[in-house]
């Protein structure tokens, strides 16, 4: 066999190798790619039920107040409440934003 010849099969290995390689990371980067996508749709789902999950938590608490107050104040209070923690958190936001743009 010719050195020219040789040569010749080396490269045609290394070029099939090599597009070998390339195909295999897009198989690996495709499967990654699934699993993030359902790993995404997971997260979403839970970030649903905890909402919901929530807003019945908030509706218990509700129908606490309401066994010693009238419906209306019952939901009022827990506006007020509810709005007092907004209020809290995006005051403390806004400190920790300055603090950071200062620092």
């Amino acid at each position: 066999m010719p050195i020219s010849e040789a040569a010749r099969n080396v490269v045609e290995h290394a070029t099939s190798v090599a597009k070998l390689e390339v195909e295999l990371r897009a198989l690996e980067l495709k499967k990654k790619a699934a699993s993030f996508a359902i790993g995404i749709g997971l997260g979403v789902g839970a970030a649903v039920v905890a909402f919901f999950a929530l807003a019945f938590a908030l509706a218990t608490i509700a129908a606490a107040f309401a066994t010693f107050l009238p419906w209306w104040l019952a939901l009022l209070v827990l506006t007020l409440l509810l709005l007092f923690l907004t209020g809290l958190l995006a005051w403390l936001a806004t400190r920790a934003f300055k603090k950071a743009g200062a620092g």
